[in-house]
């Protein structure tokens, strides 16, 4: 018998960024009552395989999911066929054969990802344009060191899963301090059905920004900064503000 060989290519990234992000959950009754609340489309901002838009189009919202990479909203479309989808940069894109969304969710950090301030203006000046009069966005913000407490001294536990006789594993080691970004260092492992393992080291750099600096920066497009809403702290995951702006 052949023993059972890891995944490769689009098959892998896939099951990576589900292993690693696929997981959280405690953040989607937040977004399911804004969507309820919205009057119109909604936007999800960093969609991936589809974490929220899935779980929103299952209670009946008329989602878009937008994302930087086209194997990642692929995977989305073969879960739930139906979700539009769009791949494009969150900090230079255009939707003009779209209607106006009257809600725009940016959750997990996705605002963090792009390069700085004059990114994050290109989002806000994006987002303005596609977004219904009086619309609303919100955003997750998260500071990973967070997770580093008197109360939280190690590293979470890895993250596995089984598939096809393989065993893979994404294990986060350190969270590195670079002043106005943190790198998030991680570990991912492969251990195939001969016993072979394959390991390749994994960076995330995520760009400090405070909820009431973004809500700032806001100001300057126009939005109308609401009350922050929180999202708590789990074993697992950071827990996040979550910025709203009104347009």
């Amino acid at each position: 018998m052949t023993a059972a060989t890891p995944l490769t290519g689009d098959a892998l990234v896939v099951l990576w960024h589900d292993l690693e992000c696929g997981g959280y959950d405690i953040d989607l009754p937040l977004w399911r009552e804004l969507a309820s609340a919205a009057r119109g489309p909604v936007l999800d901002v960093g969609a991936g395989t589809g974490r929220v838009s899935v779980d929103l189009a299952r209670h009946g919202v008329d989602v878009t999911a937008l994302d930087l990479d086209p194997v990642l909203l692929a995977a989305l479309r073969e879960r739930r066929g139906g979700i539009p989808t769009v791949a494009a940069d969150a900090s230079a894109y255009a939707l003009p054969d779209r209607p106006p969304f009257h809600l725009v969710l940016v959750p997990m950090q996705t605002l963090q990802l792009l390069p700085g301030r004059a990114a994050r203006a290109g989002f806000l000046a994006s987002t303005r344009a596609v977004l219904a009069p009086g619309g609303t966005v919100a955003i997750a913000l998260a500071d990973a060191m967070d997770a580093y407490d008197e109360e939280h001294t190690e590293p979470p536990l890895p993250d596995m899963r089984e598939l096809g006789g393989v065993v893979y594993a994404s294990r986060p080691v350190r969270v590195r301090d670079l002043g106005d970004r943190l790198a998030i260092d991680r570990i991912r492992e492969t251990v195939d059905g001969a016993g072979r393992r394959a390991v390749v080291a994994n960076t995330v750099v995520l760009h400090r920004v405070t909820p009431d600096e973004l809500a700032a920066e806001a100001r300057e497009h126009g939005y109308e900064p609401l009350p922050h809403r929180a999202i708590p702290q789990t074993d697992e995951y950071v827990g996040s503000t979550v910025v709203v702006l009104r347009g």
